[in-house]
């Protein structure tokens, strides 16, 4: 059963005062109407606020009895009381009365405001009034809702967000309980707002109305659709609900006739209510947009999937600091590099901010472009220091920028105020790497020093960012030496001759937070070593004369009959001589020619020249441009890499058709 509140906070429920559940009958053979406490200041029934007294004018809290007026307006001579004994002063019962409808708005605000999303806050207005304030409520909203200042989608179209309706169940052996109606009120889905309509005039007054009024009676008909008639004898109430720049939508209130209907200040209770309302669907829509705009900036900022480069494997995790601030300043990458090598980076800019997050998006591009440079790992961290002194004053960030070659099983680290990465070897030895802690980036002025280390195959390489070693809890050396021990029993879990998979991997280094060990964003990337085998490696240098392309395809020829891929010779002398011939025509000093065998066949050609050869179509009268032609049909990729000492050309041809 869903959850309805009263005007009273903390009241009992219904349920739970027996003497309440049998007042009706009671009253009913009293000859009372239901609605009526059988004794002032006594409990309330479904639909009233609090016990519901006359005085001068026949004002009454939300729910309570009404008397009929006469045309003259409430409290005229012509009004008819009804008959309610004892009754007590007539200042004390109005003040009560309006006591107990200053409570039931603050209480059902207070319970609007609780909402964050769109869905909360109609949530919150739905159970806020019914019953309490009427027994049905429905709720329509623009579609699609306006955000900020944007204008509006036209046609003005209004459709039904919820209904909500409750009754008085009186099933045979059971006392009377409130339960949900399975048949509430038809209503039209959608509703089109005719400009001039009867609709449209009544939300362009903003104040609410009664339904019986002739607007009012157009307005519903149009609201609902012209197949929904209102039932006779519902009283009803219809609010426009105006944000802080234009009307997005409408409530109406509805009362079964046997309860007493509604009465002018009532009117005052539904503004109050709609205004609530309104404005928290105006918040809760900018929220939603922000929210929006945070995560795709955070997800444009991160690589949508890691690269697959040859001879090592990939993971990683992102984890936000908290949902309410999901954009920040860690980020991890992985770029592949000349040579099959690839540059692992990792990085952390202060902040939980959208500023955070741009500066991070920017100095992740600027890294990005100096690895295409080639250039070495401590050159890439000045040059981003000098990126983020450009940027404003205070862009303060942390950064690791490793290469590693899997040819030469070694990587080379270079950092800058960054946590130190770890290392886990394949016995299940956790090593905390010795790499120079240098100065963020930021600081300006400050040489990097970048240091060399083994990389045998089979190890683990994790970076990760402060976050997930540091917090209120703990002190940065604790929690490192924390995540040592962690990979070091998950290592041994595998087994001395078994590095653990991955991604299991990184779920299990997450699982080491704790409560409390979340206060900063964390990034996390793993790479595992899997190397290049020395026989897997061919390697020359040829001199730039007219010999170089035919001794090239003499090389190639020998490498592929050691590696048994005699079926690929046509296909690599075709192409190495191609791009062999390009490169001595431009080359001054030896070109070099590698050829790399892991699951595809790879040939790599560098020169000293820098310019990059593109590909063009060549007229027939053209004795040459047809090169790179072939090789971009031949080869399964292609692609050429400018160096800090000229270029590389290179192909990779499938080992298995």
């Amino acid at each position: 059963m869903t959850e309805h509140p009263t005007s009273h906070e903390g009241r009992q429920p219904l349920a739970a005062r027996p003497q309440e559940r049998a007042r009706p009958r009671q009253e009913a053979a009293a000859g009372l109407p239901s609605d009526v406490p059988a004794q002032p200041g006594g409990p309330t029934v479904p639909g009233q606020e609090a016990p519901a007294q006359d005085a001068p004018g026949g004002a009454v809290r939300p729910g309570g009895p009404q008397r009929p007026a006469a045309p003259g307006g409430p409290g005229s001579p012509g009004a008819v009381a009804v008959a309610v004994s004892p009754q007590p002063p007539v200042g004390d019962g109005l003040a009560r009365r309006e006591g107990d409808r200053l409570r039931f708005v603050g209480a059902a605000t207070r319970r609007i405001a609780r909402g964050i999303d769109l869905d909360e806050i109609v949530l919150g207005l739905c159970r806020a009034t019914v019953p309490t304030f009427s027994d049905e409520i429905l709720v329509y909203l623009r579609d699609p809702l306006p955000v900020g200042d944007e204008r509006p989608v036209a046609p003005f179209v209004l459709r039904l967000r919820r209904s909500d309706r409750l009754r008085l169940s009186d099933a045979e052996g059971e006392e009377l309980v409130l339960v949900p109606d399975p048949d509430p009120t038809p209503a039209a889905e959608l509703c089109e707002v005719r400009g001039g309509g009867a609709l449209a005039e009544v939300l362009r007054g903003v104040r609410p109305v009664f339904g019986d009024s002739a607007a009012a009676k157009a307005a519903l008909a149009e609201l609902l659709g012209p197949e929904h008639p209102l039932p006779g004898g519902l009283r009803a109430v219809l609010a426009p609900l105006r944000g802080r720049r234009r009307v997005i939508g409408a409530a109406v209130f509805l009362r079964r006739p046997e309860r007493a209907g509604f009465e002018p200040n009532d009117l005052l209770v539904a503004a109050q209510l709609a205004t609530h309302t309104a404005l928290g669907i105006d918040k809760a829509v900018l929220y939603g947009r922000e929210a929006y705009i945070a995560d795709e900036l955070q997800r444009t900022m991160l690589p949508d999937s890691l690269p697959q480069p040859t001879g090592v494997r990939l993971a990683s995790r992102y984890l936000p600091a908290a949902e309410t601030a999901r954009v920040g300043g860690d980020w991890y990458d992985a770029i592949p590099l000349p040579g099959s090598r690839v540059a692992l980076v990792v990085g952390d800019v202060m902040g939980h901010s959208m500023t955070s997050a741009a500066i991070m998006g920017q100095l992740r591009t600027t890294a990005q472009t100096l690895a295409g440079l080639d250039l070495p790992p401590q050159e890439v961290l000045h040059h981003l220091d000098e990126q983020a002194q450009r940027l404003g004053e205070n862009r303060m960030a942390t950064c690791m920028y490793a290469v590693y070659d899997p040819v030469s099983h070694r990587i080379t680290v270079a950092n800058a105020g960054h946590p130190p990465p770890i290392l886990l070897h394949l016995g299940g030895r956790a090593e905390v790497l010795r790499v120079p802690p240098g100065a963020p980036i930021g600081v300006g002025g400050v040489d990097f020093e970048a240091v060399e280390l083994d990389a045998p195959a089979g190890a683990t390489l994790l970076l990760y960012t402060d976050g997930l070693v540091e917090s209120r809890l703990r002190d940065v050396w604790t929690g490192i030496e924390q995540l040592r021990e962690r990979l070091a029993a998950t290592a041994q879990l595998t087994g001395p001759d078994h590095s653990p998979p991955l991604e299991a991997l990184c779920d299990d280094v997450l699982d080491m937070l704790g409560p409390g060990d979340r206060d900063d964003d964390i990034a996390l990337l793993a790479a595992r070593f899997d190397g290049i085998a020395p026989s897997d490696v061919a390697y020359w240098f040829l001199e730039p004369e007219d010999a170089a392309p035919g001794r090239a395809r003499r090389l190639a020829r020998r490498a592929l009959a050691r590696w048994d891929l005699e079926e690929l010779t046509d296909s690599v002398e075709l192409l190495i001589s191609e791009v062999v011939t390009n490169a001595v025509r431009y080359a001054e000093r030896p070109v070099t020619l590698r050829l790399l065998r892991t699951d595809v066949l790879r040939c790599e050609v560098g020169d000293d020249s820098p310019q990059l050869p593109r590909q063009r179509r060549a007229r027939d009268t053209d004795e040459g441009g047809r090169g790179l032609f072939l090789v971009n049909r031949l080869a399964r990729r292609w692609g050429a890499t400018r160096l800090s000492g000229g270029k590389v050309v290179w192909f990779e041809l499938a080992t298995r058709t």
